[in-house]
């Protein structure tokens, strides 16, 4: 498996060793973080730590800081009983609990009327596309941009914000809600009264210690550039990929995009099966949304911004992280374009 290439990234992400370490020092810490006890009071503080980690990397507050399951629940904390409109390009957790009415324009943009009652993601894990966000809006979806992008809550704009710790080299099962200071969230989950009376259950101690290393390690790449380097290696990519002369079209190219993302269309030869060609040469790579990929049908994204049903089902994303080398995306740019021509030759 040495061999093999990881271009999946948007799907989830590498457990980072800041992470890995903070998970393993919080398993000897047996204290419930309910407790009152020297030992519940370490447990408590672990949490609390991990907490101010997530809200400096993310430019918010402690306090607006909800420790959930995952983005998934985050969005239904938010989004549940507000009645708000979305896009087709949201999130299967947003969409959810939303009216999707809101048209898409072809490069990806999201026409906003009545941002409060607006849930709108910052960046699309599909296309890349980053959407500009406007004042007041009532939920954003954070989870792609949080570590690849500078992100500061508090001068979004937006009352809360959806967040997901695999998405940045945390482990999976943890996430949180960012509400601003004065916006009312109902609990869905009700017990105990944790997170602020907001999300009962005893915490993921484990899970929230991994996600505040996470993050803190996340800022400090995104402060040093690694995420501009990892989008060079996505425009060599991109450039070879077109290099070859073949019928496809890159989805988003000249818009604003995260700088790992690059979704592909090859005319005539189907996601799924590129995902599996991809797969026998050593290379990860997704058909969409992870959520999404396994399921044989087009991509309501691209449908949304105007692709016909055929060229959405022929779509690929591929998604790098620091990791991915040039060398990488050269060697499959080469594979794909072999594979790629053997499907035209059957054709003609």
């Amino acid at each position: 498996m040495k061999d093999r290439v990881y271009l999946d990234w948007n799907a989830t992400t590498p457990l980072r060793p800041e992470a890995r370490a903070a998970m393993l020092a919080a398993m000897d810490v047996m204290g419930n973080p309910s407790s009152v006890h020297a030992e519940g009071r370490a447990a408590k503080a672990l949490i609390e730590r991990a907490r101010a980690q997530v809200a400096q990397a993310l430019g918010a507050d402690g306090a607006e800081i909800i420790f959930t399951s995952g983005a998934t629940e985050a969005a239904a904390l938010a989004c549940a009983g507000r009645g708000l409109e979305c896009a087709a390009v949201e999130h299967e957790a947003v969409l959810a609990w939303c009216d999707a009415v809101l048209p898409v324009d072809p490069q990806g943009r999201v026409a906003v009327t009545d941002p409060g009652r607006t849930a709108l993601q910052m960046a699309n894990s599909e296309t890349g596309v980053v959407q500009p966000l406007p004042p007041g809006l009532a939920v954003s979806d954070l989870t792609q941009a949080f570590g690849k992008l500078p992100v500061a809550f508090n001068w979004l704009g937006c009352e809360m914000g959806l967040i997901s710790a695999h998405k940045l080299g945390g482990p999976k099962g943890i996430g949180a809600l960012v509400a601003r200071r004065g916006v009312d969230v109902a609990a869905q989950m009700r017990g105990g009264g944790q997170e602020m009376g907001r999300r009962a259950g005893t915490e993921n101690l484990i899970g929230i210690a991994g996600f505040g290393a996470a993050a803190e390690a996340a800022a400090r790449d995104l402060a040093h550039g690694v995420w501009d380097a990892v989008a060079q290696v996505r425009n060599i990519l991109e450039s070879a990929l077109s290099s070859f002369g073949l019928d496809t079209i890159s989805v988003g190219n000249g818009m604003d995009r995260l700088p790992n993302t690059l979704s592909v269309i090859a005319r005539g030869w189907k996601g799924e099966s590129q995902v599996m060609a991809a797969d026998l040469a050593g290379f990860a790579i997704s058909a969409g949304s992870a959520c999404s990929s396994g399921k044989v049908r087009a991509s309501r994204v691209l449908r949304a911004m105007g692709y016909d049903e055929g060229q959405a089902a022929q779509a690929i994303r591929l998604s790098l992280g620091p990791g991915v080398t040039e060398r990488d995306v050269l060697r499959f740019a080469e594979a794909w374009a072999r594979d790629y021509r053997r499907i035209l030759a059957r054709v003609a």
